[in-house]
């Protein structure tokens, strides 16, 4: 006979570790991937996942289910970032082009990348991954309350509601935080980005696609891209939807072009001075 999740979250809450792997396993790959994107470290984002995993087990017996066990586990993996990422300083909009800058004139770095392209694996160079890259970079900017606010709101469906629980703040609170975060991300890339704004100084997707992808013709690849379509048409509001949409469809940590933007994130991080070296 098969045993209905309510039967086996109660089998988890009385302490079965098997019952409550086996509900865990139902969002890990979503948890992983947001915690990805909050910390930009591979292994780190592993640690919490795994971290969350055994936290989460030990209180398992003190949840009350007043709220999904999803939203639960995610508070608890939020918290536990939050204090590896308090230490950490904001991230400038310009890290990118630090980044670009370091890549330019380090040539261990430079060897890094031609290494990787040479060596197959997940290193297939994708701009729709790299837009997804910028997002996670621009979010970086945003106090940690506000990105991750935005992160779940607009990248993994939680509702406000949800978000209030995990933040431990009103719904009203949780909704300024959404709109300033927004309005940040939408202005940084209205300003910055060359796919929606030709005065844009940041063109780094189609000068990736040159060098790691010359194969693919760069204005083909521009024009399937809805945002690139929409940009001279939609307002930047609706711009920042169609951003967001796009990035919602992409796992940064198992994408095609997955090795390649760590290793880009890597340098960023390098660049902007939160990593020694690479």
């Amino acid at each position: 006979m098969e045993i209905t999740t309510d039967q086996t979250l109660k089998l988890a809450i009385n302490g079965d570790i098997n019952a409550f792997q086996t509900l865990f396993a139902t969002f890990q790959q979503p948890l992983k991937s947001y915690l990805y994107r909050l910390t930009t470290d591979r292994s780190d984002a592993e640690d919490l996942t795994h971290d969350t995993f055994v936290k989460a087990f030990d209180k398992v017996s003190t949840y009350k289910g007043t709220a999904s066990l999803k939203t639960w586990v995610f508070t608890i993996a939020t918290h536990l970032a939050y204090d590896h990422l308090k230490k950490q300083k904001r991230w400038l909009p310009d890290a990118q082009d630090q980044s670009k800058a370091l890549a330019g004139s380090d040539i261990r770095i430079r060897q890094a990348f031609s290494a990787l392209n040479n060596a197959g694996g997940e290193n297939t160079y994708e701009m729709k991954e790299h837009i997804d890259f910028c997002f996670t970079c621009i979010s970086k900017t945003l106090p940690i309350e506000n990105q991750v606010a935005l992160i779940l709101k607009d990248i993994y469906d939680f509702s406000v509601n949800e978000i209030s629980l995990i933040l431990e703040k009103t719904e009203g609170v949780v909704k300024h935080l959404l709109i300033d975060a927004r309005k940040t991300m939408t202005t940084i890339f209205d300003h910055r980005c060359a796919l929606i704004n030709k005065n844009g100084v940041c063109n780094q997707c189609s000068e990736l696609n040159g060098a790691f992808n010359p194969k693919q013709n760069k204005q083909e690849a521009l024009m399937k891209l809805e945002l690139v379509k929409a940009s001279k048409k939609f307002d930047r509001e609706q711009l920042y939807e169609l951003r967001a949409t796009l990035v919602k469809a992409i796992d940064p940590t198992r994408g095609k072009g997955a090795d390649l933007q760590d290793l880009i994130m890597k340098c960023t991080r390098v660049a902007i001075g939160e990593l020694e070296q690479m």
